[in-house]
């Protein structure tokens, strides 16, 4: 059993948001699309660290530290949106990032957890 971060605990903040980039609506997620995007190593590893390690209530591509161009980073993000795993919103310059948990364990059940209990291949 994994410890979700606090920010998923807690639930959206009080205050004004800036609006969510376009993404599917909750019945439009589709399993062949998600288990497409999450095929990619990097892909499981930021939906991973989201889940366990987020400090705030969203991310920035910075904060995970990859050391990967920032077009690669942005390609993973906009997969990982257009799939509906993830939600992104526009803060100035910068999009940030959170795990659509709720619709995701209401869409499917149990995903979550595979993509918890997932190990990176070593070697």
């Amino acid at each position: 059993m994994y410890t979700l971060a606090p920010t998923y605990v807690l639930g959206e903040p009080t205050g004004e948001l800036p609006e969510r980039l376009p993404e599917p609506a909750v019945d439009e997620i589709r399993l062949e699309r998600i288990m497409g995007v999450l095929a990619e190593p990097l892909r499981l590893t930021i939906v991973q660290r989201l889940l366990l390690s987020s400090e705030d209530f969203d991310q920035t591509c910075g904060w995970f530290g990859f050391d990967r161009p920032k077009s690669t980073l942005t390609h993973h993000f906009k997969a990982l949106r257009e799939a509906g795993v993830i939600t992104q919103r526009q803060y100035g310059l910068e999009r940030r990032s959170r795990v659509r948990l709720e619709d995701l364990n209401a869409r499917f059940p149990g995903l979550i957890d595979l993509v918890l209990d997932w190990k990176p291949e070593v070697g």
